[in-house]
């Protein structure tokens, strides 16, 4: 039978460190034992324990212990211990020292987006922005661990801004596109959620525009560290409303946050003159860019489109990952700022997680020395277009009158529009009924949704099964319009 735990006992206030008589310890145990309310048949730290810890003599504990049991405050079970007696003499208490349970703890009124979780088996997920598990670079990443692991000595420190090796990597991959960075610039980052976290932190005006629909978990983290968010509707079959836009960031955020290439969950990729307007917008009513491109890796036969920070320089924060790239649990990212800004992003995040895994971040610089990450996104590119080619021509065969869908070239996902008036919530339950399940991404909107339609992930699954799921969201579409 295991011993019970005795109490923590604090005399240090009695003595300061000095020796204690023990009538002051016989006063020290009473205070404890009536002021704090301890409960009946606590155990008393055994005489060795408290001796020890006072650097005192085990005779003087003994005494002072027997003088508790002598006034009732103590009672001695032999060969167990010392316990509070089950009805000790209480001192008399002021009232207001009386314990007062504490409030409960406020709590966000919107609740964080539940975390991706994967589908139950059996079932066809058209609603996945991750890729396909099959097409991930398992092997080659095992390697590149198995490398780094066999020196570990190399890598016992972190690194507050990163591993240095990986930030030149990057800023090297990154120059290559035209866009301005050096090692200096970049933050390595638990994947694009902590940069934008860090960047939530330092903001000085708490107060930032963004889209709407917007990508769910940034919006939640905007909400729970209390910014002031300005929504600027995002259609993606229509792009940008330049004049409701406008008349938004002329009010002066603090910071414009938007994903330039397969914003999620639209799809959207902004267009050159949509890009050119945002940087005049900028320049005009003073307030900072946060660019997420983290679908440029995915863009389709190996091209990239120029980014706001290519295009604006290095006045345009920018926020990368390597997650869904190469293996969700991997969780590296970054975010490149300038000699202005990044001092402030390492200092936030040496406050919130002093560091992240060196071991982690040594293997993903192998992946892209060894020139891995290179062949696998060619591979990853081709396979991906097939899956769209796919997915479209199915689209194309199956889906009713009235549905549309974008062409977004590339990436993840597109957007499905429904006809006005179908039900999306039962759609998705008769979905469910038949094996399917879709995403409605209603969390993704501020107030109520101006669109329509869901997210459809065409990356997950095989080609034959999207084709069934599209085959079966189809059929069931057809009964819900005719049912309108």
């Amino acid at each position: 039978m295991a011993r019970q735990p005795y109490l923590q006992i604090n005399v240090n206030k009695h003595n300061a460190g000095r020796s204690l008589s023990m009538a002051q310890i016989v006063s020290a145990v009473k205070e404890q034992i009536t002021l704090e309310h301890v409960a009946p048949g606590c155990r008393l730290p055994p005489v060795r324990v408290l001796a020890h810890q006072l650097g005192m003599s085990k005779t003087t504990i003994q005494l002072a212990y027997d003088e508790l049991v002598a006034q009732g405050l103590l009672e001695s079970t032999e060969r167990v211990g010392l316990f509070v007696a089950s009805d000790p003499k209480p001192v008399p208490v002021a009232p207001e020292t009386l314990v007062v349970p504490p409030p409960c703890m406020a709590l966000p009124a919107t609740a964080p987006p539940a975390p991706a979780r994967p589908p139950t088996e059996g079932m066809l997920n058209l609603g996945s922005v991750f890729i396909d598990p099959a097409l991930l670079p398992h092997e080659k990443l095992s390697a590149c661990f198995r490398s780094v692991v066999k020196q570990p000595q190399a890598y016992a420190a972190y690194h507050d801004q990163g591993f240095p090796p990986l930030r030149q990597a990057i800023a090297e991959r990154l120059q290559a596109r035209g866009i301005d960075a050096s090692a200096e610039d970049i933050v390595i980052t638990a994947g694009s959620q902590q940069a934008l976290d860090l960047v939530c932190r330092v903001l000085k005006q708490k107060r930032i525009a963004t889209e709407n629909p917007a990508y769910s978990h940034g919006k939640a983290l905007f909400e729970m560290n209390g910014l002031e968010t300005l929504p600027l509707p995002l259609d993606p079959f229509c792009g940008i409303d330049p004049d409701v836009w406008e008349r938004q960031l002329a009010t002066s955020p603090a910071l414009l946050y938007l994903t330039t290439n397969y914003h999620n969950p639209t799809g959207y990729s902004y267009t050159t003159s949509e890009l050119q307007q945002i940087l005049g917008w900028s320049q005009q009513y003073g307030f900072g860019i946060l660019e997420d491109d983290w679908g440029a890796d995915m863009l389709s036969f190996s091209e990239f489109r120029p980014c706001l920070r290519a295009r604006g320089g290095s006045g345009v924060l920018y926020i990368n990952a390597f997650t869904k790239k190469l293996l969700p649990s991997l969780r590296l990212g970054y975010i490149v700022g300038n000699p202005d800004v990044t001092p402030a992003l390492v200092a936030s995040k040496v406050a919130s997680c002093l560091g992240l895994s060196t071991l982690m971040k040594a293997a993903l610089f192998e992946f892209l020395d060894r020139g891995y990450y290179e062949t696998h996104l060619k591979q990853l590119q081709a396979e991906l277009d097939q899956r769209y080619e796919n997915c479209l021509a199915a689209l194309r065969d199956t889906m009713p009158e009235g549905v549309q869908w974008t062409t977004p070239g590339g990436g993840p996902s597109l957007w499905v529009e429904l006809p006005a008036g179908v039900d999306r919530e039962r759609l998705r339950d008769r979905l469910a009924q038949r094996h399917v399940t879709i995403s409605l991404s209603d969390n993704a909107f501020f107030n109520q949704p101006h669109l329509n339609g869901f997210r459809l992930g065409y990356a997950m699954l095989s080609q034959d099964d999207m084709r069934r799921g599209i085959e079966i969201l189809a059929d069931t579409l057809r009964q819900e319009i005719a049912r309108r």
